[in-house]
């Protein structure tokens, strides 16, 4: 995946490298090779190699012939021939190791139909370039509902503008063949361009958009694989791996390339193993093989009569069985021959270092707080008489408490009993009516 610091700007060069394209890592470009004779000259007044490597979108690489012995460098932005009009490229590549690459897939570099450059491209040309460019985004949005429009089983994954801006090439990928003849004429309406229809299969798709694999590293094919072999599933069988659509699947739908890298190894250490299928003799009982360990040189067997018990054998010991077999010869049983396991002991985590538990970044739960609402009836009952106001304690309430709210300027009543005062007047001798008593809560300040 190209690095997004150098993606190219107006003036053709890379925005963040500062080395004009010319950068020596392999992060600019995807599929970038480093070219390590590019601070050599040819020795012996030898002429440069009269081709170069351009690189158009999203990876797409042809080799061009400079017959106008033009002084280029890598990061040049050059015309080339194209059918019809020209297209525009950046170079990538040029010297010695171009020759290297031409061979490396299959062209032959001394033949007349290498295409050729025209010039290196002017400031008109990647103007138009650009601008063609700017316009590939909402036509796929636009190709993709026409597509679905005539109800057809394709998905445009990709459009290629050239870089005249006269031609338009989309990509696309389809599980069938499909008749897209009426699509054809309908992107030609819709866009007023020159069309051409290219299909290319789902692992081109995944190289040509880029991504992160299940590795956690970009993607092999938009990084450095070019050849895609067919992968199936019985590289996962020879590797014992579990037959997971979702695990073995790659970004592109198909199991993934990866598969093939480790396969040689395991077949070389699967030569020494008895075969799969081999089944064990015993007076007690037909065995099968079960599962095997390849870098153990292990394998289990079991009896056809008991599936449950599995016995673990080495090779030798297998081959050894075997050999007997085709003496026409029964062993005892497997468990003459099985080896104990050692099971190994479960490592349990020893806080050795004194370290602190994981929950201490939790936050405490908070301590509810106790009710201290005290129940009315443990509340102090007042009485209020007509000259005066009296507290009678309650009788739930404990001896020696003080008043809950004693009058201002009253003395204590020392536990004596209530003594009827006196008439000041003559109104006051006769007998009062008996009143009800006045209930006073605490809280209320009664003058």
């Amino acid at each position: 995946m190209a690095c997004t610091s150098c993606s190219t700007s107006d003036g053709g060069a890379p925005k963040g490298c500062k080395n004009n394209g010319t950068c020596g890592t392999d992060s600019c470009n995807k599929l970038t090779v480093f070219d390590w004779l590019s601070n050599m000259s040819p020795s012996n007044g030898e002429a440069i190699f009269d081709c170069v490597e351009v690189r158009f979108k999203n990876g797409r690489k042809e080799f061009f012939r400079n017959t106008e012995k033009l002084t280029l460098s890598i990061g040049d932005i050059v015309a080339t021939v194209a059918s019809p009009g020209h297209d525009i490229g950046i170079v990538t590549l040029t010297g010695e190791l171009v020759k290297i690459q031409m061979k490396k897939k299959g062209v032959n570099h001394e033949s007349n139909e290498v295409p050729k450059i025209y010039r290196k491209a002017s400031q008109k040309d990647i103007d138009i370039w650009s601008v063609a460019r700017d316009r590939e985004e909402p036509m796929k949005v636009r190709a993709r509902e026409l597509a679905i429009q005539h109800k057809l089983e394709m998905k445009i994954s990709d459009i290629e503008f050239q870089g005249d801006g006269s031609k338009a090439t989309f990509y696309y990928t389809a599980n069938d063949r499909v008749d897209f003849r009426l699509l054809i004429k309908d992107f030609a309406k819709e866009f007023s361009t020159r069309v051409e229809m290219k299909q290319v299969g789902f692992r081109q798709e995944a190289a040509r958009l880029g991504g992160i694999g299940s590795c956690g590293r970009e993607l092999c094919c938009s990084t450095w694989l070019t050849d895609f072999r067919s992968v199936n599933t019985s590289a996962a069988r020879y590797q014992q791996l579990s037959l997971n659509p979702q695990k073995l699947a790659g970004q592109c739908g198909k199991l993934k390339c990866c598969l093939n890298y480790e396969l040689d190894t395991y077949m070389d250490a699967l030569k020494d193993f008895p075969d799969y299928d081999t089944k064990l003799v015993t007076e007690k009982g037909d065995a099968i093989c079960q599962k095997q360990d390849i870098f153990k040189g292990l394998m289990w067997f079991a009896y056809t009569n008991n599936f449950a018990n599995w016995h673990v054998l080495k090779i030798d010991q297998v081959k050894e069985i075997i050999a007997e077999n085709k003496l026409k010869n029964k062993v005892s049983s497997l468990e003459d021959f099985a080896i104990e396991e050692n099971l190994e002991p479960e490592k349990d985590f020893n806080n050795a270092m004194g370290q602190e538990s994981l929950t201490r970044f939790d936050q405490p739960k908070r301590k509810k707080k106790p009710n201290r609402k005290r129940k009315p009836n443990a509340e102090a009952a007042i009485v209020a008489t007509p000259n005066k106001t009296q507290i009678t304690p309650n009788q739930n309430k404990p001896a020696g408490a003080a008043n809950p709210n004693p009058n201002k300027g009253s003395k204590p009543n020392n536990n004596k009993p209530n003594q009827s005062n006196k008439p000041k007047n003559s109104n006051d001798a006769k007998p009062a009516e008996p009143r009800k008593p006045i209930i006073i809560t605490k809280n209320e300040n009664k003058k």
